[in-house]
């Protein structure tokens, strides 16, 4: 038994704890919010505890690898990863005219893989050329980024492929990419907009369009929005109570407990709660920066410093698209909606994160 309890500990050992108690803390507000969201549904509880325990469990497992060996795994998994969107592409199913899975016995998304296996990819490759970092090693990274997001972009899952490119572009940033290629970069996006606007698809464009001006679809496509922001305005300073939100008892906020569970959140408890939850998120990503900071090789900075960014773009674009300001674009909350996929992706990275920071003497040696 004492051996087991060592065991146990070495293992916890390699949690970092401010993060953990970060976590548990927005797990804790997830739980609630579900709870209400779901009219406290037992069948909707009971799976969001197994999907929060499920999550946890793999975050202790990531954080206990070693990043020198996490690092190993990134090219495997980017090429399976890629492989894997190949075989969507040809014989993926089709479910609401997307193609975005595959049957493996069970429904895989691929594009979720990639989440985790691009970032450490790209990490990889550029802790291998840390020596020597010339302009070449940048179009390398360029090309192995554009690669799963022009085949997300494909099936088509234009959020998902946002997410992802937003991703690489992170640890394209942190590695040393030059200012004037960002400046310019962007310069050809703003410039190619007409273009990107011609091939996006009529519901992509409905989307833009119903965000300018809900009232135009009012039971259509500029429903949700329209809900959502009545939802979040009712809530006023402090909200309605947990549980007394009328715009979600009443069932008029659509998707409530997954992709829309911040506008119960912001009924309920109003204008002070959601400024409380935007610091708690905030936090984290600091917390993970910080991770970064300290991290002895530059594959933990890489991974670190993007990992926490990508939670801080799924919240901003989340709290944006129910708030009414950017388009509707299928984001959950993170660790906040409920749904196991994305649960065990972002306490995978979260646990990578502790990784770094609970093996700094480790990657020293």
């Amino acid at each position: 038994m004492p051996q087991n309890s060592h065991w146990i500990l070495r293992r916890l050992g390699h949690l970092d704890g401010i993060l953990l108690t970060l976590v548990v803390l927005l797990l804790g507000v997830s739980l609630a919010m579900v709870t209400s969201a779901s009219g406290q549904s037992p069948a909707r509880i009971s799976g969001h505890l197994i999907n929060i325990g499920l999550a946890l469990s793999v975050m202790v497992v990531m954080a206990n690898v070693p990043p020198h060996i996490l690092s190993k795994v990134g090219p495997p998994l980017y090429v399976a990863g890629v492989i894997l969107l190949v075989g969507v592409a040809l014989f993926g199913e089709i479910r609401n005219g997307a193609r975005r899975w595959l049957n493996l016995g069970f429904a895989f998304q691929p594009s979720e893989l990639l989440k985790l296996a691009l970032p450490l990819m790209l990490a990889w490759y550029f802790q291998r050329n840390e020596g020597g970092l010339r302009g070449k090693h940048f179009w390398v990274g360029g090309a192995l980024l554009l690669v799963p997001f022009l085949l997300i972009l494909r099936q088509p899952d234009l959020g998902t492929a946002l997410m992802i490119g937003a991703s690489g572009f992170y640890l394209l940033f942190f590695a040393g990419l030059s200012w004037k290629v960002i400046a310019g970069g962007g310069a050809l996006a703003g410039a190619s907009l007409p273009l990107v606007w011609s091939l996006m698809h009529d519901y992509q464009q409905r989307r833009v369009l119903t965000l300018l001006d809900p009232t135009s679809d009012p039971l259509g496509d500029g429903y949700h929005i329209i809900q959502s922001t009545i939802a979040i305005g009712s809530g006023g300073l402090f909200g309605k109570g947990w549980m007394q939100g009328t715009q979600n008892q009443l069932d008029f906020v659509p998707e409530r407990t997954t992709d829309f569970i911040y506008a119960v959140f912001g009924e309920e408890f109003g204008y002070v709660g959601t400024i409380l939850l935007i610091g708690l998120y905030l936090a984290i990503v600091a917390r993970g920066l910080v991770i970064a900071a300290r991290a002895p090789t530059l594959f933990g900075r890489l991974m670190a410093a993007t990992l926490s960014l990508n939670l801080f773009t799924y919240a901003f674009v989340n709290m944006g698209m129910v708030s009414g300001i950017l388009p509707v674009v299928g984001v959950p909350l993170p660790l906040m909606s409920y749904g196991g996929t994305a649960f065990i992706t972002l306490l995978l990275g979260v646990g990578i994160m502790m990784s770094v920071a609970t093996h700094r003497q480790l990657n020293k040696t």
